[in-house]
């Protein structure tokens, strides 16, 4: 199935978590995610069963003046 992660297009097997997802562009933390604009909690990405055309937004905190 096709998602896209930061507006980029993925490809990843059915039935694949957000937790697959976040593995997949290596994100490091400290970062937030959403699927389809709703916050995931960390404890969640597990569980979270993404679907074709699912839009992930993967966020790292901006620090500065």
């Amino acid at each position: 199935m096709n998602v896209f992660i930061n507006q980029v297009p993925h490809a990843l097997n059915d039935g694949a978590t957000l937790e697959v997802a976040i593995a997949l562009v290596q994100a490091q933390p400290p970062f937030a995610a959403a699927v389809n604009l709703v916050f995931v909690p960390n404890s969640q990405y597990g569980q979270k069963v993404l679907f074709a055309e699912d839009r992930i937004d993967i966020i790292s905190p901006v620090t500065g003046g």
